[in-house]
């Protein structure tokens, strides 16, 4: 009777070592699998903002030079009588002013790590912007020739 209690204990304490043994080994695995995870989305999320990023220094280089030509074109629009030049132009200069708030806010989503979604729809609303204030400003320069 004490041998197979002795043998019983060898056997139990043997299960219990080689299941904690095993608990160990899963543990590691699950933590070096969210390790590897997260690593590796870390990358991939500072690859694809990297496009962001060139397609915001577009933006800026784009509007920039809009910003010139609206501000090339605000002495011929000052010096004439036209009212309705003068309108259109302060109307076109309102979408300039919206389209810099727009690539604030591609800037600002960058900056906090918004999602790619999120920052590629910001990126959409300032080109559109861009854009509008293009149209606006064509249309004042057709409004002086």
């Amino acid at each position: 009777m004490k041998r197979s209690r002795l043998n019983l204990f060898k056997v139990t304490s043997m299960s219990i070592s080689v299941l904690g043994i095993l608990l160990i080994i899963a543990t590691i695995v699950v933590f070096a699998y969210i390790g590897i995870s997260s690593v590796t989305s870390s990358v991939s999320t500072d690859v694809g903002s990297g496009s962001a990023y060139d397609q915001l220094s577009v933006l800026k280089s784009n509007y920039n030079t809009l910003e010139s030509q609206y501000n090339s074109m605000k002495t011929s629009v000052d010096s004439s009588n036209n009212q309705n030049l003068k309108t259109a132009y302060i109307n076109a200069d309102l979408q300039l002013v919206e389209a810099n708030s727009a690539i604030s806010n591609v800037d600002s989503a960058l900056a906090s790590g918004k999602s790619k979604d999120e920052v590629q729809k910001r990126i959409s609303t300032a080109q559109s912007q861009l854009d509008t204030a293009r149209a606006s400003l064509s249309s004042v320069y057709n409004m002086t020739t």
